[in-house]
C-alpha cells in the first residue's frame, strides 16, 4: 500500500461526521467491540514498550501534560531512537466514555507509532486516514469498529464539523460497518 496516497474523501469524511456527531455518547451496545480493542491495543502497547531482547521494540514511552510534537516528523524521529511522548488524555479534558485514561494514553502511544509513524503521515484529515488504514490491521474486524470510531469518527467530526473548535466529544460507539471498511479509502494514484 502506497500510505503517501492516501487520502481522506469528503464526501465519506462528511457522512462519517454526521454519524460520528448522531452516535450516542455511550452505548452499550458497542461495549464487546471496546472490549476487544482495549485487549488487542494493551498487546500492541506491551510489545512497544517490550524490552529489545525479549521481542519488543523497547520504546520508551513518556505521558506529557502538554502536545509533544510540532509534526509528525518530530514525532517519527523520536520513534527511530525508541522514544515516544505522549499528550495525556487527563489534560485534555476530554474523558473517554469506556477507556480509562492509561488506557487511553495507551492507545495513542501505539497509534502514533503503528499509524502515524508506520505509515509516515502526519496528523492531518489525509493522514490521520493513512493512519487509520494502517492500524487497522493490528486489530480484528468487531475491534476495528472501534477503532474505525476513535480515528475515523473524530477526525472527521473534527475536520468537517467542528473547523476551529477544538476536538469533538470522545464516544464509546460504533459508526455503521460500512464505515471501517478498508475498501472506501480513496487512494489518489496521481499523488506521490
Amino acid at each position: 500500500m502506497a500510505y503517501a496516497r492516501v487520502r481522506l474523501d469528503p464526501a465519506l469524511g462528511n457522512a462519517i461526521a454526521d454519524a460520528y456527531l448522531a452516535a450516542p455518547g455511550r452505548d452499550e451496545r458497542a461495549f464487546v467491540a471496546y472490549a476487544e480493542f482495549c485487549a488487542h491495543t494493551m498487546r500492541q502497547y506491551q510489545f512497544l514498550i517490550g524490552r529489545v531482547e525479549f521481542g519488543g521494540l523497547g520504546v520508551a514511552v513518556r505521558v506529557v501534560d502538554d502536545d509533544p510534537y510540532p509534526d509528525a516528523a518530530a514525532m517519527v524521529e523520536d520513534v527511530r531512537h525508541r522514544r515516544l511522548r505522549v499528550f495525556a488524555s487527563a489534560a485534555t479534558g476530554n474523558p473517554h466514555p469506556y477507556l480509562s485514561d492509561g488506557e487511553n494514553d495507551m492507545f495513542r502511544a501505539v497509534h502514533d507509532a503503528f499509524g502515524h509513524a508506520a505509515s509516515g503521515r502526519g496528523f492531518d484529515a489525509h493522514g490521520e486516514e493513512a493512519a487509520w488504514l494502517k492500524h487497522g490491521v493490528m486489530y480484528p474486524p468487531l475491534a476495528r469498529r472501534a477503532l474505525t470510531t476513535e480515528i475515523r469518527g473524530q477526525t472527521c467530526a473534527l475536520v468537517f464539523r467542528r473547523t476551529g473548535r477544538g476536538f469533538p466529544e470522545q464516544k464509546a460507539a460504533l459508526l455503521p460497518r460500512r464505515f471501517s471498511d478498508r475498501r472506501t479509502v480513496l487512494v489518489d494514484r496521481a499523488a506521490g
